[in-house]
Formats: structure tokens, C-alpha cells, sequence
């Protein structure tokens, strides 16, 4: 299982690196379109590395990862369902998975601050709890 801890824990460098690229609060409100995408794009890349992280602990239960049209879906209910996070975590996490169809199915002119701003200014404490619970789950690993 340390081959499963360090695969975990190199994705979370790489979530900490992005979410370290997001501006300050106080310069949300002022994005160009330009920038907007950006931060979009980093948002994105923010819930990829937790589907990454969220796949390798489901592969090193002996799970298989879901396919199909809703795997980002039942992958959540996944890792829901086998205490990978706790629900409440999971509630979170849906946010940013409705996000990443979002932006996976529009325009960049489709983006406005309304919707970036909450997941901007929230994920430090998603990143947080979701730590947590995989900190608990690779202990049990």
C-alpha cells in the first residue's frame, strides 16, 4: 500500500500547486474573460486530481473503476460508499464535479464570476476535508 500512499500524495502536490495559482479573493470580482477561463481551467484541474486521487484508493480496495456515461458520477458514490470520504465531503465534491461538466461542455463566454467565485473561495476547505478523510482511509490501508 506505500505505493498507493505516494501516488496519493504526489496528486495532492500537484492539487496544492494548482489551487496555489488561483487568485486572491479580492481579485475575483475584477477577471477579464481571459482570466476567467483560466481560473476555470484551474478549478477543473483542481477536481481532476481528486477524481486521480479518488481512482487509485478505489483501484487499491480491489475496486473497479466505473465506465459509462456517469463514472464521474459513480465514482463519487463509490468512494462514498466504501468510506473513501464521508458524505458530507462528497456533497462538496458534487459541486465542483456539476462544475467540470460545466466547463467541459461550454464556452469560455459561457463563464461568469456568480459561479467562479463561491468554488474559488471554497476550496481550501473542500481540499481540507477531503484531506482528512483520505489521511483516515490510507491509515486503514
Amino acid at each position: 500500500m506505500a505505493h498507493v500512499r505516494e501516488l496519493v500524495e504526489a496528486e495532492l502536490e500537484n492539487v496544492e500547486r494548482t489551487i496555489a495559482e488561483l487568485p486572491d479573493n479580492d481579485s475575483l470580482s475584477n477577471l477579464s474573460t481571459l482570466e476567467l477561463a483560466g481560473v476555470a481551467t484551474l478549478i477543473h484541474n483542481f477536481y481532476n486530481g481528486i477524481e486521480n486521487i479518488l481512482k487509485q484508493i478505489v483501484i487499491s480496495l480491489g475496486q473497479k473503476i466505473p465506465c459509462g456515461q456517469f463514472w464521474h458520477q459513480d465514482l463519487v458514490k463509490i468512494a462514498t460508499s466504501s468510506g473513501i470520504i464521508s458524505e458530507s465531503t462528497a456533497k462538496e465534491l458534487r459541486r465542483y464535479l456539476a462544475f467540470r461538466h460545466f466547463f467541459s461542455h461550454s464556452y469560455s463566454f459561457d463563464l461568469d464570476n456568480e459561479r467562479i467565485v463561491p468554488l474559488v473561495k471554497d476550496i481550501p476547505r473542500i481540499l481540507t476535508y477531503f484531506t482528512d478523510d483520505i489521511n483516515k482511509m490510507l491509515k486503514k490501508l
